[in-house]
């Protein structure tokens, strides 16, 4: 991709069609009908599998042995189909498959197969490698790292292959005294990597065979069936005759394809053909173009309830439901969304923008329209519970009654599509542009809606696993490929209903082989950042990282921050979307946490995995890699490093929110109730919207440079409330240690106690600081709460000393660095208790005063005539 020349225009759509196929699912289209038919095949029976493993028939259909291996089975057809679509070279043959490429694939397949086949004798050796394992598991080492190449680019099998020399290689004189460690054999780290699920085979890969394939599947699926084509033509409809509003339609139409896909490339493929030949009609430049299509892209990357797999490995990292992550995820996302829509407006507005078409529609009213869109399908996801729960009661036969209900309600909707022609993709190079209009197209695709309904009422209501959740609704999607067609003939009366059958056939095997193509990669990836994870373990290099970055920054929170958010970038570079976040989160999540209690800051865990998540993916957009910013600018036609650039320029808001979260966890609706969560909803809309006006220089009019900084200052105070009501009422007031217990005794429910724990390090010995919070919940005496925390304290020698708790309490991890056998005993030297501060919220109302005052300077500006622009321009 990065070849792609600079200005010599935009690639055709064959060129872009292989764009994808090389990045996403292989570059490689053999001639010979015998070996595609195989390929597709083979590609057919892992969407099968996967699909029987996640229902729930798996343990009776499945033998055990099955589905005890399933991740071996899964890394095997990935690794087999690594070899065989993606060709080894830019110089390797298309056509046909080189015999090398044949035996990678087979030998590969087999050696991932290794512990299914040798079970026994694996587990009879207690999962240590034998001479013969690590000799087989260093061959699929390698293997597995150059599939990873083909599917992915070098950059992941670099970061894989420096982490495996750290580990053989670790105690050599040319490695950094700060990171240096022992080392380990090769039988030792064959076994680590590859017989135990440490590795390889580890939580990453786990996810993906379990829940992500299904995803990527029903993602695939519905595209196939439509859905994509269909949501296009609704922004389009929706916001195409606004201002910039190519622009606009890009953002929600790519939010809408962000929402279940895995991949910002194929998003900007997908989408830009027909967004970014419009945003140039209208004004835009070849590069802004593509930038907005990659900023959009990748904010669905953030975007629950799929986030490019990444909310399904938050689950097992943090240990928090798949409900409360996405509900957390939420906010962030939402309001990113709106400051994009935004961001495009101001750009079109300050460069006077023409419109597409000649209808007239308000923006207020578009917007307006789309909330109401939107608040009938939340309200429609979450009220299908109660006739459920009714049916449910009453009925033994519920889950047979609800599925003929399903099918009828599919049928109708049909029904209502077949009334008017299918939608057919327009030309967006036309020499007249015809908008779709939303109240003649919207019945066409209303049935598209139905498996999102069923995913997320499974989900969210039901609170079903994902990977249960997925396999309804792609039932669904089978139920709709195989059928659409000859339905929606038989309903016209077209007839020729078998020949309709038949390309709902082809259209269903088609949406098959895409999601296990499109799988390929994401395999390969979280096989090999498993060997990034279990170097991680074996080494302790996460806490070496620690202290670099505490020695970097000088302990300064702020600063170790911004170097954790550069780290994160940098890890994330040429890396897909699941694959950075598994790097980056083994390695700088703990860092955040253990740097952030020593500077008085208990971050939640969701917190920390948000914000590397979000860094790790800007480096889609960030040159010199920016690998979704490569690809706009080859359906631009424009400079692939300027359209990064401006591309990350847009994406500052998604910068800044990370930062914004990890002190202030109300935007993550972390312990908030519906009203304080519904003013935090708002109250962060305002202000991503405020600071969006202030980097762009315009709000009503072009900014003067005082009123920038107003506008950023006020997205901060709505932003952080907390920041200036601390200032000004400080949260906690501090108490004698040795009243700990008199403390927590006269604590209410809903306080928080903080303790500032000091002694020796366990490792070097020097004297170290860590804290703690203490979550006041229920009633009890001081003496009982101390016990729920599993904190043993003693009064001695004029301290408060502490005991090593034990195993399995809450703080038992935490202490676990302090050594507590020492001379030097650990101690509490600080404990703060809440005091009682006026309500932060508070601060908002001189924020909104002074958004309410630059809003009245800029009108007066506007009326008299002092800018270029008119009242009828800025909408």
């Amino acid at each position: 991709m990065a070849d792609q020349p600079q200005g010599k225009g935009p690639l055709s759509e064959e060129e872009l069609q292989e764009l994808v196929a090389s990045s996403d699912a292989g570059g490689r289209n053999p001639s010979a009908p015998s070996v595609a038919m195989l390929l597709a095949v083979v590609a057919t029976v892992w969407s099968l599998f996967q699909v029987l493993l996640a229902s729930p028939i798996s343990n009776y259909v499945l033998p055990g042995d099955v589905v005890n291996n399933s991740r071996q089975i899964h890394l095997a057809f990935a690794m087999f189909l690594a070899f065989t679509a993606y060709p080894a070279l830019k110089s390797s043959p298309r056509t046909y498959i080189p015999i090398q490429d044949w035996i990678m694939a087979a030998v590969g397949a087999f050696i991932a197969l290794y512990g299914f086949f040798f079970y026994e004798k694996i587990v009879g050796n207690g999962g240590l490698a034998d001479d013969t394992d690590k000799w087989f598991a260093l061959v699929g080492l390698v293997l597995l790292f150059e599939g990873a190449r083909r599917a992915l680019g070098p950059a992941m099998a670099i970061i894989a292959t420096i982490f495996l020399a750290y580990v053989f290689f670790g105690s050599s004189e040319w490695v950094p005294e700060v990171i240096r460690w022992k080392g380990a054999s090769l039988q030792k780290a064959m076994s680590h990597m590859w017989t135990t699920s440490e590795g390889v085979f580890g939580i990453a890969l786990g996810v993906s065979t379990k829940f992500v394939f299904l995803f990527v599947l029903f993602g695939a699926m519905l595209e196939k069936a439509g859905a994509g084509n269909y949501f296009i033509k609704m922004a389009f409809g929706a916001l195409g005759h606004l201002r910039g509003g190519p622009a606009k339609a890009a953002v929600v139409g790519s939010a809408a394809t962000g929402l279940i896909s895995g991949s910002s490339i194929a998003n900007v493929v997908t989408t830009g053909t027909f967004t970014i030949p419009l945003m140039k009609r209208v004004g835009f430049s070849s590069e802004k173009a593509g930038a907005v299509e990659v900023a959009s892209s990748v904010n669905g990357q953030i975007m629950p309830p799929v986030m490019g797999a990444a909310a399904f490995l938050m689950v097992e990292y943090v240990g928090i439901s798949y409900v409360e992550v996405i509900t957390h995820a939420f906010l962030p996302a939402a309001i990113s969304y709106i400051a994009l829509v935004y961001i495009v407006h101001l750009e079109a507005v300050k460069n006077n923008m023409p419109t597409l078409g000649d209808r007239v529609v308000s923006m207020g009213k578009t917007i307006g329209g789309m909330a109401l869109f939107f608040a009938f399908f939340a309200a429609l996801c979450y009220g299908v519970q109660y006739p459920v729960k009714w049916i449910v009661s009453v009925t033994d036969n519920s889950g047979l009654i609800l599925s003929i209900l399903t099918v009828l309600a599919y049928l109708a909707l049909l029904w209502i599509a077949a009334q008017g022609p299918d939608l057919e993709p327009d030309d967006p190079n036309a020499e007249e542009v015809k908008l779709p209009v939303v109240s003649e197209i919207y019945k066409s695709g209303l049935y598209y809606l139905l498996p999102i309904i069923v995913l997320v009422y499974f989900l969210m209501i039901e609170q079903k696993s994902p990977g249960l959740s997925a396999f309804w609704a792609t039932m669904l999607l089978f139920v709709i490929l195989l059928t659409q067609r000859p339905l929606k003939a038989m309903f016209r009366g077209a007839g020729e209903t078998m020949e309709h059958f038949r390309a709902g056939l082809i259209d269903l095997w088609q949406g098959l082989i895409d999601g296990a193509r499109n799988m390929i990669g994401i395999g390969l990836a979280t096989a090999t950042a498993g060997v990034i994870v279990g170097t991680v373990t074996l080494t302790g290099v996460g806490q070496v990282m620690a202290d670099l970055v505490e020695f970097l920054s000088g302990g300064n929170l702020i600063l170790m921050l911004v170097m954790v958010g550069l780290l994160s970038l940098v890890l994330g570079m040429g890396l897909p979307t699941t694959a950075n976040y598994i790097v980056v989160s083994s390695l700088m999540a703990g860092v955040v946490v253990q740097l952030g209690a020593q500077s008085g800051l208990i971050v939640p865990l969701i917190a920390v995995h948000l914000f590397v998540f979000y860094f790790g993916i800007m480096a889609d957009v960030t040159p010199p890699v920016g690998l979704a910013s490569f690809a706009a600018a080859a359906v631009s036609g424009g400079d692939a490093i300027k359209t990064g650039f401006i591309g990350f320029f847009y994406s500052l808001r998604t910068v800044a929110l990370p930062f914004v979260f990890i002190f202030n966890t109300d935007l993550l609706l972390i312990d908030v109730g519906w009203a304080q969560g519904i003013l935090v909803a708002i109250t962060a809309t305002i202000a991503i919207l405020a600071f969006t006006a202030g980097t762009m220089n315009y709000f009503l009019v072009r900014n003067r440079i005082y009123e920038s900084v107003a506008l950023i200052l006020v997205a901060f105070l709505l932003f952080r409330p907390d920041y200036v009501m601390d200032r000004i009422q400080p949260p906690f007031h501090i108490v004698e240690p040795d009243a700990l217990e008199q403390t927590l005794d006269a604590a209410a429910p809903g306080d928080e106690i903080r303790l500032v724990v000091a002694g020796p390090d366990f490792d070097t010995g020097e004297t170290t600081e860590t804290r703690l919070a203490l979550q006041i919940e229920g009633d009890g005496t001081g003496a009982e709460r101390l016990e729920e925390f599993g904190l043993i304290t003693m009064n001695e020698d004029d301290m408060v000393k502490l005991d090593e708790p034990m195993f399995g309490t809450p703080f038992a991890d935490t202490l676990s660095a302090f050594d507590f056998y020492a001379d030097e005993p650990v101690r509490i030297s600080t404990v703060k208790a809440t005091a009682q501060q006026m309500p932060k919220e508070l601060v908002f109302i001189p924020a909104l005063l002074l958004l309410a005052l630059i809003a009245l300077l800029q009108r007066a500006r506007m009326n008299n005539g002092r800018d270029d622009i008119t009242e009828g321009e800025t909408a």
